[in-house]
């Protein structure tokens, strides 16, 4: 959106502007903010000044300006420590993206003055107003917690920030025959090693582009996934089959650092290119349903609890801290249920 804003006062009630050129769309989306109203005198929409309005359109004051800059030299502080303490890339952009929100939202107040019912405010007026993920809820809560506590050592009452129950959803499993179809659909030696080396090792998109040529052990049988979630090592059997299609691979491929290269020599190859080979997969074969590269690893671990395998092995196989992460798995296992036979069927 193009547009110019200033603060004013109207009617002795903080406002701001909101100024673009002719556009019925615009014109749509502006009147859908809380409070907008036209000016006739000023030929432009005015909007209520809160602190969520200035964020969206980028109004700040001096000492704003001030406060922003004392609030970036925290955070990135907060980024140092992250690092320091080797959390990964992702969980360090992760919190410090929804540490910035935090502390933004609150835009003429310093961190130094946060307190208790700014965090109740903002998990009430941000979080719930915007309806925004319970996952991203979780986020902003380790977040702060995490920046209080090691950064500015403040005793606050931080878990007055009511979490979100944790949503009890079932993981996407595919049929064998679906996931056949999906393994099947590439002639590409390459894309189809990859997305069949996901399913038979039950790996996460990660683990599968950090693989070193070394990781797979051939004369035990076995590939070893080093530092993957949680900064642990495993190992997960190797199928014969697999086993095959690799050497066909190495042998076209010859991969020097990485087991899978990008098109620079050395180089992992990119997650979102590899999203992209299970999409073409998918066209391939008219499946409908939104599959994506996680569900192959649930789809392994349901298949492996419905063949007969204990649990504890599968628990071990992927990597799962809690037993309970992976009890999941008996709940979308269908061996059990296929056995139960439906009244409907004596009537």
């Amino acid at each position: 959106m193009n547009w110019h804003s200033r603060l004013i006062k109207h009617k002795n009630e903080g406002r701001i502007t909101v100024e673009f050129e002719k556009n019925l769309e615009l014109n749509e989306r502006i009147k859908k903010i809380e409070g907008c109203k036209w000016s006739q005198s000023l030929k432009c929409w005015h909007i209520p000044d809160t602190a969520e309005n200035r964020i969206r359109f980028k109004i700040e004051s001096g000492l704003q300006q001030n406060l922003n800059i004392e609030k970036d030299v925290k955070i990135e502080a907060f980024r140092r420590w992250l690092k320091s303490k080797r959390y990964s890339d992702n969980t360090i952009k992760t919190y410090c993206e929804a540490l910035k929100t935090f502390l933004y939202y609150f835009s003429e107040k310093s961190f130094k003055d946060v307190n208790n019912q700014d965090f109740i405010s903002f998990n009430n007026n941000y979080i719930l107003k915007n309806k925004l993920s319970n996952s991203y809820q979780n986020q902003v809560v380790n977040a702060i917690k995490l920046f209080f506590k090691t950064i500015e050592r403040i005793n606050l009452e931080i878990d007055i920030i009511h979490r979100p129950k944790r949503e009890k959803t079932l993981p996407n499993v595919l049929s064998k025959e679906d996931v056949k179809s999906i393994l099947d659909a590439h002639y590409n030696i390459k894309h189809k090693v990859m997305l069949s080396l996901i399913y038979s090792c039950g790996l996460r998109c990660g683990e599968l582009l950090n693989l070193k040529p070394d990781d797979i052990d051939s004369k035990r049988n076995i590939v070893l996934i080093k530092q993957s979630k949680g900064k642990k090592d495993r190992i997960v059997p190797l199928s014969i089959k697999i086993l095959e299609m690799l050497r066909d691979y190495y042998s076209v491929y010859k991969p020097s650092n990485y087991l899978f290269e990008g098109q620079n020599k050395g180089q992992p190859y990119d997650a979102r290119s590899l999203q992209l080979v299970l999409k073409q997969a998918l066209q391939k074969t008219n499946i409908k349903k939104p599959v994506t590269l996680h569900w192959l690893r649930h789809s392994y671990a349901t298949h492996l609890l419905e063949s007969g395998t204990d649990l504890r092995y599968i628990q071990e196989l992927l990597g799962h801290n809690s037993s309970k992460t992976t009890e999941i798995y008996t709940h979308v296992s269908t061996k059990s249920i296929q056995q139960i036979k439906s009244p409907f069927d004596d009537l």
